[in-house]
């Protein structure tokens, strides 16, 4: 009994170390892995935001062209 309890407060430990700073990124809509506690300005957030976007964004257009392009006597 005591030794299930004592594995049982551990694991919570063990979850909130590492949940909360997961948990931190995923709310600001960062990598899961990067520095959650990192004071960047909201400017370099938005520029940041922007760039992965926008590279999102172009590597759509580049597929839908690439499809729109491709030889359809398949």
């Amino acid at each position: 009994m005591q030794k299930s309890f004592k594995i049982m407060v551990l694991g919570l430990i063990l979850g909130f170390v590492l949940g909360f700073p997961l948990g931190i990124n995923f709310g600001r809509d960062e990598p899961l892995l990067s520095n959650p506690f990192d004071n960047r300005s909201v400017a370099q957030r938005m520029g940041d935001k922007l760039k992965r976007k926008t590279g999102q964004l172009i590597e759509g257009a580049r597929d839908t062209l690439h499809d729109a392009t491709r030889d359809n006597d398949k």
